[in-house]
């Protein structure tokens, strides 16, 4: 991972165009490749990002010059570095994984057994598909064959899409699965996670724990 803390504008060119002005702000580069923008507010959410697969050109001489950030789809993030304050890199190696609390992990293991849940046909194929950036919570089959990437949270926020959308990109290279599929479910979906869910062809699925669990049918409530 590299920080640079630098006073930077950031311009970002792609179906849409949005400027960020000058100011002091934190950039972050992952592993992964991903390019993130902050301030000293939003807590964790950036004020732009790139997420991989991208590549990263750096210009800089002296501290000052650019940064171009392109993705598969020619998007581009501009970064315009007047100057660098710090700028350090550590390796933090393999990350062991978020542990899912236990509404999440039970969520899991209910969807796994009720995979019709996703649609009549449908198959599974493992829990916690493992893959190189962390596992897959359940890797399905559609009724036509194909595969199918389920992310499951208990809240569905942008982070979880972005972490779906890792994976894709990761089972997509292998060619015993591509084409993959992804679907994210939830017992609650945020707007945003779902139009950017949307945005990444990555469909949506709110699911009712107490059915799945058994302790509620939905056939017998008055509304």
């Amino acid at each position: 991972m590299r920080l640079v803390l630098a006073r930077c504008s950031v311009d970002y060119i792609g179906r849409l165009t949005a400027h960020l002005p000058m100011a002091t702000r934190l950039l972050l580069v992952k592993a992964d490749g991903s390019v993130s923008i902050h301030a000293d507010d939003r807590a964790y959410k950036p004020l732009n990002w790139m997420s991989p697969p991208c590549t990263l050109k750096d210009e800089l001489v002296d501290g000052s010059g650019t940064w171009t950030v392109t993705n598969k789809t020619g998007e581009q993030l501009i970064i315009t570095i007047e100057s660098v304050d710090h700028d350090h890199s550590q390796d933090l190696g393999v990350d062991p994984g978020l542990q899912k609390d236990g509404v999440e992990a039970e969520l899991q293991r209910l969807l796994a057994l009720h995979v019709e849940t996703f649609g009549a046909g449908w198959s599974l194929v493992r829990r916690e598909y493992p893959t190189a950036i962390g596992p897959v919570d359940l890797l399905c089959r559609d009724a036509s064959g194909a595969v199918v990437a389920v992310e499951i949270k208990r809240r569905g926020e942008i982070d979880g899409v972005e972490q779906l959308t890792r994976y894709l990109e990761l089972l997509n290279r292998d060619p015993l699965l591509a084409p993959v599929k992804g679907v994210f479910a939830a017992q609650e979906i945020k707007p945003q996670a779902r139009v950017l869910a949307q945005d990444r062809g990555i469909d949506c699925l709110t699911v009712d724990y107490a059915v799945l669990k058994g302790t509620d049918d939905p056939t017998q409530r008055l509304f």
